[in-house]
């Protein structure tokens, strides 16, 4: 695992400001000009040439990761602040989750606010996947060709 991606994981915070992200974006932006045969194709060209999907996107995936083992119950964390949509429109999944309304934006960067709307809108055979590498590889062929993979959305 690239040390980058060891720091993200162990952050229990996501940076919300486009500067902080772009920051820590630009180290891999940086580190990916150091290759002489791409240093003149833009940042999201030379993510998708190297296969590389952006931070954002790493960050994000961890996340639905996480959720997915509290969600199965292999965090042993007691109760979490997670409950069930009680809406018979479960229309993605059977393990839709319910997302209180919130007036402020101040909440907008807790764990369970960030990834309760991504999570929502995966298809059943992902949430249901019986184990952590089968769901993050169906986690990958989900998300495939999501424009946000290769071009980060603090450069834009």
């Amino acid at each position: 695992m690239p040390s980058s991606e060891r720091a993200n994981r162990m952050l229990p915070w996501q940076p919300q400001q486009k500067l902080l992200c772009k920051e820590i974006e630009d180290v891999q932006r940086r580190a990916t000009k150091l290759i002489s045969a791409l240093s003149e194709k833009t940042y999201p060209e030379r993510l998708a040439v190297l296969k590389l999907p952006s931070l954002e996107h790493r960050r994000l995936r961890g996340d639905m990761i996480d959720l997915y083992k509290y969600m199965h119950g292999i965090y042993d964390t007691g109760n979490p602040n997670f409950q069930l949509a009680e809406t018979k429109d479960t229309r993605g999944n059977s393990l839709k989750l319910y997302k209180p309304f919130c007036r402020l934006n101040v909440r907008s960067c807790f764990f369970a606010e960030r990834v309760i709307p991504h999570w929502n809108s995966l298809p059943e055979t992902v949430v249901t996947a019986p184990s952590v590498n089968s769901f993050k590889g169906r986690l990958d062929n989900f998300w495939a060709d999501r424009p946000e993979k290769f071009s980060p959305t603090c450069y834009q």
